[in-house]
This record gives structure tokens, C-alpha cells and sequence, in this order.
């Protein structure tokens, strides 16, 4: 059981053991009538939850929001026909095998379809693969030619499945492919390693991605019980070897939606693991995952009780992936009330009304009389602050 309000450590008998397959879960305290229910999505889906991630479960808990992420469900093979199977355009914008071109300046490089965790909510839940060997240094090397051939690639995001599940070995083979590419500058891993089995975070993992190119890893925390002491030691680790250290969140119905748990989550993740709030991803059209869809106005209602109540480091941007592959747009609560020409009216985060003029060649002053009898009619001016 828990020793804090968003801490499960595992305790003796406690029911920590990994599950890579449906008949894992037998041994889990899973009611007859729940394992009957979900069965169909047993066996539809990949299964997989590593011992360390197991042993966060708060059993006693039917909405635990790590046990919501990680066991199958009936719900997810309740398909709507507006939901998609590549709902952001992966295969849509794939020039060559394992590679992924929806910008300019950055590529996705798939290294291996495996994940260390099958989340319930994944958008590649469909393309993933639980095969023993998905990496092949044949199959990536037209990736790599690719990517050598495109001067206007800058970053390659390492994403799958996992790439930190690859052998370290096979880790300093990827970076030291990339790092061979002149006009590259950043290697990005997008990882739930730190999350699900930190302990993988070890010297020989950060070795492995030492090189010349800037490192920036993404991890993906969705509620404040996943941060463990575990997490903290991996996070620590890879600041320590000078990575950037980001985070992506999925708003999740039943998990987080929320203001009370994404602040919290949001203020462990910068003040204890040092890791910056990223993205706050709108739920995608992925098929099945309805149950797990908010809509937009209360993702923008719930950004509203995030900003100005949080530092603004602790604030993640608020996105939306279009289907199609048409890319990300940030969705965000409007603070401006009215316009007129260089004047400006808004609303804080509080609710206050203030106006704001804008001072420039284009603005010149007006007279006093007539600044004055304006102002006289306008709502109270704030003063331009940091956060």
C-alpha cells in the first residue's frame, strides 16, 4: 500500500511481478468477472507491464490511474468510425521504411516497433509489435541514407516503440551513425524507460548516447503516483550527463483530468525531477480510446487553473496532433476580451479585466485631455509582470 498521498512502494507480498503476456494477469488480484469481461481485448491488444510499474498499483483502487493505463480493457475495442488507425499521419509521411517526415527541420526514426510498457492510450497501439527482434542494422541503414541526404534535417527524435529498451551496445550504434551525419545537431529519445523501469537507467545507457550530438530525452508521465524514488535516481542521472530533460503528458479521462493532479504532477516533475513540462497532448483519434477522450473545452478549462496558479516553467503547452499528419497546434484558453486598434483589453488568469495600449511609432501619444477622458472609461490598467 501507499506510504504517501502519491507514492506506492512495494511492500512484502505485494503483487510485483512483471506481465508479458494475457496469462500474466492470473496472478494478479483481478476479479473472474473483470478478466471475463476484458478477455476479447486480452487477446487482441499487446500486453506488457514491467515489474516495477506493477508494483505502483494500488489493487485495492478499481481506477488506480497506473492500472487504467496498463490493463486491457473493453472498451477499447469500441471502435467509432471517425477514429483512425494512423490518426497523426505516421505512414502517411513515411518517404522510406522506419522514417517518419512531417517538418522540415526533424525526422522520426523508428529503431524498434517494442515498447517496455503497452499503454492503453498509445496512438500506435495498432502498428506496435511484440516480435523478439525488431532492430536490424540492414533495415535502418536507408533511414540513415535518408536522413544524410536531407541538409535540411537538423534533429532525429528516436522514437517506436521504446528505443531504450535497445541494448546499450545497440544504443552507441545509433548514435554513432547520427553523430557521422555533419548537419545534424540533437539525437531526441522519446521514452517511458524512466517512468516504467528507471533501474535501465544506468552508466552504460548514458555512455551510450554520449557523443557529439546534443541529447534531449522526453519521457512521458501522466500522474504524480508513477514518480518513485527509482525515477528520481534516472532522472538525476541523466541530468547529471547534461541531457535536456523534457515531458509529455496525455490528458486522460478518469487519469488526470484534472487541475489538482496535473499541478501536482507538473511541480514534481520541475522542482524534484527536473525534467520540464513539455507538451499536454489532447487525446488523439485513435481507435478505441473514446473512454479515454476529454473534449477540448475541458482541457481549456483545466489550462485556465494551470496558468498563473504555477511557475511558468511547470506549465506545459496545451496540443492538439491533426489527423492527416497536418502537425501540431497549440490550444491554449484566450485571455484577450477586445481590439481596437492599438488597444488592447484583457482578462488575467484571476478573471480581472485590464486593458493594455500598445506603445509604439505606430501609436504616437494623443493630447492629455483626450488620454485622460479615455482611460477615464476604460477597465483598470495592469501592469506588464514576470512569471
Amino acid at each position: 500500500m501507499s506510504s504517501g498521498k502519491y507514492q506506492n512502494e512495494p511492500t512484502e507480498g505485494s503483487h510485483a511481478k512483471a506481465v508479458w503476456r494475457p496469462q500474466d494477469l492470473d496472478g494478479l488480484p483481478i476479479s473472474a468477472t473483470e478478466r471475463a469481461r476484458n478477455h476479447a481485448a486480452e487477446q487482441t491488444f499487446n500486453i506488457r507491464i514491467p515489474k516495477h510499474y506493477v508494483s505502483q498499483i494500488d489493487w485495492d483502487n478499481p481506477q488506480d490511474p497506473i492500472r487504467l493505463q496498463t490493463i486491457p480493457q473493453a472498451d477499447e475495442l469500441l471502435f467509432d468510425p471517425r477514429e483512425l488507425t494512423d490518426p497523426i499521419g505516421d505512414q502517411a509521411h513515411s518517404p522510406v521504411p522506419r522514417i517518419t517526415h512531417r517538418y522540415p527541420d526533424r525526422v522520426l526514426l523508428y529503431p524498434t516497433y517494442q515498447c517496455a510498457v503497452y499503454c492503453r492510450h498509445c496512438f500506435r497501439k495498432e502498428s506496435l509489435s511484440d516480435a523478439n527482434d525488431q532492430f536490424s542494422e540492414e533495415l535502418l541503414r536507408p533511414a540513415f541514407s535518408y536522413i544524410a541526404a536531407h541538409p535540411e534535417v537538423q534533429e532525429v527524435i528516436v522514437t517506436g516503440g521504446d528505443p531504450l529498451i535497445l541494448s546499450s551496445q545497440r544504443l552507441a550504434y545509433l548514435r554513432s551513425q547520427l553523430e557521422s551525419i555533419p548537419h545534424l545537431r540533437m539525437i531526441r529519445f522519446h521514452t517511458r524507460v524512466p517512468v516504467v523501469t528507471p533501474q535501465r537507467v544506468d552508466q552504460g545507457l548514458v555512455e551510450a548516447l554520449t557523443g557529439r550530438l546534443m541529447v534531449c530525452v522526453v519521457t512521458h508521465f501522466n500522474h504524480p503516483q508513477e514518480i518513485t524514488p527509482e525515477c528520481k535516481v534516472a532522472a538525476q542521472r541523466l541530468r547529471e550527463a547534461g541531457f535536456v530533460l523534457l515531458n509529455q503528458t496525455v490528458l486522460l479521462r478518469g487519469i488526470n483530468d484534472n487541475a489538482e493532479t496535473l499541478q501536482t504532477l507538473f511541480r514534481e516533475l520541475f522542482y524534484t525531477l527536473g525534467i520540464k513540462p513539455y507538451y499536454l497532448h489532447h487525446c488523439d483519434l485513435t481507435r478505441g480510446l473514446s473512454h479515454f477522450r476529454t473534449t477540448i473545452a475541458e482541457g481549456l478549462d483545466i489550462m485556465q487553473k494551470l496558468r498563473g496558479y504555477m511557475s511558468g516553467p511547470c506549465v506545459p503547452q496545451y496540443v492538439l496532433d491533426l489527423p492527416g499528419g497536418n502537425g501540431k497546434i497549440p490550444l491554449g484558453p484566450s485571455y484577450t476580451v477586445a481590439q481596437d486598434g492599438h488597444c488592447y483589453t484583457f482578462r488575467n488568469y484571476q478573471g480581472k479585466v485590464c486593458s493594455y495600449e500598445e506603445v509604439v511609432p505606430q501609436n504616437p501619444p494623443r493630447r492629455q485631455s483626450e488620454a485622460q477622458t479615455e482611460a477615464d472609461s476604460q477597465p483598470e490598467k495592469c501592469a506588464q509582470s514576470e512569471r
